[in-house]
């Protein structure tokens, strides 16, 4: 998930919205040009105002660092491919709480399962729900069932 605008782009955006206001512009004209709020542009237009180009430089939001490393990711990913029960679990589903006992247990870092999941965001995996399905299930049976019963059951519009 990475914005895919650059800092130098975003900074060229700010300087070219000051340009179009001081030729005339709106500020409500310029943000629709750039696709952004009005009160966006009238925080830059203050900012540049007060401190000059310089205000609008773009800083990136670095956030926490991350308690994982990216070799550490990497080993974590190979151990989520493996099943949950290769770690103990009765089941093969893999909940946050049980990602976050397998990083405990092997790099002793503790998440919450916010933290969890932006790990597994970054990455590059999502929820997957599992499809709820009876054991029992018969499908051969049920392409049969639709090819020959579900053509009589099924309602169709009344001709007028």
């Amino acid at each position: 998930m990475k914005n895919t605008m650059s800092y130098k782009n975003t900074e060229q955006r700010r300087l070219s919205a000051m340009a179009l206001l001081e030729q005339g512009w709106s500020g409500s004209k310029v943000a629709r040009h750039f696709g952004v709020t009005p009160a966006a542009v009238s925080q830059w237009k203050t900012a540049y105002q007060q401190y000059g180009p310089d205000a609008l430089k773009s800083t990136p939001h670095t956030g926490r660092p991350s308690k994982l490393t990216a070799s550490q990711l990497q080993r974590l990913k190979k151990l989520l491919l493996q099943s949950p029960e290769k770690h103990g679990y009765t089941n093969n589903l893999w909940t946050l709480r049980r990602v976050a006992a397998v990083i405990q247990k092997h790099f002793g870092a503790s998440y919450d399962a916010s933290g969890i999941w932006h790990v597994l965001v970054r990455m590059g995996w999502s929820c997957q729900k599992p499809e709820r399905r009876a054991r029992e299930r018969d499908e051969q049976v049920i392409a049969l069932w639709r090819k020959s019963d579900w053509p009589r059951i099924k309602k169709s519009p009344k001709k007028r």
